[in-house]
């Protein structure tokens, strides 16, 4: 019979490479244990956190932007929720993200460039200006210096009247993972993981609605890591940071409700939906019966996804609006609780403001018009994905025996193990792009004949320049005494084993800038440096 064949180009593979059937049927659910899927709402939660999912509220639409001056950067914030965003999800440049004020010959040509510039309280205030931080949910994405950009944050809603109980939002302060894929670290693994132990401490008693960690498996996955391996090495991030906190003496159920995670949605829908699937069951069983919590909040994995910005192609950018339309499709089949979709012209810039409203739109025509969100976990009992589901624990599961055999996250890290992982599943990869194995539309197939470069967004040169001089004048203002002793307050701090938060808000509020809080970490504490793994 005609068309009994396999087409050339059939896909027998995921998109990371897990085997495929042809055809999936009641077999593939046999042996499965009774408690694998439930309802959602319900232990182990493989259908959702909550019973009704998006009937009830639909996910946070949280665009994520920054750029060059905090008063453009305000503009934009203003712009996109009068266009319907929901929450806010702050971009910073690489110099706030490393520590550098500035003014640093380090941060030179880099202000403003991939986020926006924050030295100092009066950027934070003008970042912030007319935005009512009770009412908006803000996400920062922020690792290193996450504990400062959360004191710069906690001073301007106290400037804003707004109570500490009243704030909502994340910071990402997620430091392993940056020692795995990313490299925005500047401490060593030791006090950073202190760090980020202090602010959950701090805010688990001052910021009862805050996240205090989004542990993040985007990066990993942007590196090149696998479906499973993003999963299993985020886990086990988050494993050795439930044990720093308990090790503090905090309850697992005093942190755990307050902890998010941050993953990527790839294009291939049905791996990136069983995946979303398998991430609830896995980590509720390890809350459960690792570390025997008991509050269901604590049970819950939820999570901010991200379209995928390394599956973005440069050529023919109109082919991206596609992908990312698809990945959104994934995340919210998935279950995702807040959702950002990349501009279609991030594989050359930042996105202009048309692509971050047509980003933007594309969810809300996801929400509104296409019908995925009228019911719970609407691709649950399909076969394949059950049988995919199950494929994805398994795997992760067996990646996370590993790292704890090799003594913990940290210790891993320090091995080079979830590296070499990331590498070698990159390579597979991309040697099967170029082998023309795995089709990229528009790249090595179906290639447009003419294509042209669309009008991209630029950052004036002139923005640095008045960044710098701003921040020169910010200084001059300031009560040199006031600040030293609070810089000095810092460093004893940093020495022994005080909680450090309620001195960095001091220290903001006296007129501290980043680069000089960072500096002072520095004095103390060293600079990580990465070794090569091979």
């Amino acid at each position: 019979m005609a068309g009994d064949g396999e087409r050339e180009t059939a896909r027998t593979s995921t998109s990371s490479g897990l085997p495929l059937s042809q055809e999936y049927g009641p077999e593939s659910a046999a042996g499965r244990p009774s408690d694998s899927t439930g309802t959602a709402g319900s232990y182990p939660y493989t259908r959702g956190v909550q019973p009704t999912m998006y009937r009830g509220r639909l996910w946070t639409m949280r665009q994520y932007a920054g750029f060059s001056t905090a008063k453009e950067s305000n503009a934009r914030y203003r712009y996109l929720l009068e266009q319907g965003q929901t929450g806010l999800s702050v971009a910073f440049d690489l110099p706030t993200q490393m520590g550098y004020d500035s003014d640093a010959p380090e941060a030179e040509g880099e202000v403003g460039r991939v986020g926006v510039a924050i030295d100092s309280l009066a950027d934070m205030e003008q970042l912030f200006d007319g935005i009512p931080l009770d009412k908006v949910s803000t996400s920062m994405t922020i690792n290193s210096t996450a504990p400062i950009l959360l004191a710069l944050y906690v001073a301007v809603a106290e400037r804003q009247g707004v109570s500490r109980a009243a704030l909502s939002g994340t910071t990402q302060n997620d430091l392993l993972k940056e020692y795995i894929a990313r490299g925005t670290y500047i401490f060593p693994p030791a006090p950073s993981l202190r760090l980020i132990t202090d602010v959950v401490e701090w805010s688990s008693a001052e910021l009862p609605k805050w996240n205090t960690i989004s542990i993040s498996g985007y990066h990993m996955r942007e590196a090149g890591a696998t479906a499973a391996q993003e999963l299993a090495f985020t886990f086990a991030n988050a494993i050795a940071y439930v044990e720093a906190a308990v090790a503090r003496g905090m309850q697992v159920d005093a942190i755990a409700p307050r902890l998010s995670f941050f993953f990527a949605a790839w294009t291939d829908i049905l791996e990136e939906t069983a995946k979303f699937r398998a991430a609830r069951r896995i980590w509720a069983r390890l809350m459960k019966e690792r570390f025997g919590a008991t509050n269901e909040k604590s049970l819950l994995c939820r999570f901010h996804v991200q379209t995928a910005g390394s599956a973005l192609t440069a050529q023919s950018i109109d082919n991206n609006v596609v992908r990312a339309a698809y990945q959104a499709l994934a995340a919210v089949l998935g279950g995702a609780q807040s959702l950002h979709v990349n501009g279609k012209d991030e594989a050359l810039a930042l996105p202009t403001e048309e692509s971050a409203r047509l980003a933007l739109r594309t969810q809300q025509v996801l929400a509104h018009e296409a019908g995925v969100a009228g019911t719970v976990d609407p691709l649950g009992g399909s076969w394949a994905i059950e049988a995919l589901t199950d494929t994805i624990e398994s795997e992760v599961l067996a990646l996370i025996a590993e790292t704890d055999r090799l003594g913990g996250a940290v210790a891993a890290i320090s091995a080079g193990f979830p590296q070499r992982a990331i590498q070698d599943a990159a390579f597979a990869y991309q040697r099967d792009v170029e082998g023309g194995e795995r089709v990229i539309v528009g790249v090595n197939q179906f290639v447009d004949e003419a294509v042209t470069t669309p009008p991209i967004a630029r950052i004036d040169p002139a923005r640095e320049r008045e960044q710098v001089a701003s921040l020169k004048s910010f200084r001059a203002s300031r009560d040199t005494a006031a600040v030293a002793e609070r810089l000095d307050a810092i460093k004893v701090a940093a020495r022994g084993s005080e909680n450090l938060m309620p001195h960095l808000i001091s220290g903001v509020k006296a007129g501290l800038t980043v680069g000089e809080i960072s500096g002072a970490l520095r004095e103390i504490w060293g600079e990580y440096r990465e070794s090569l793994v091979l």
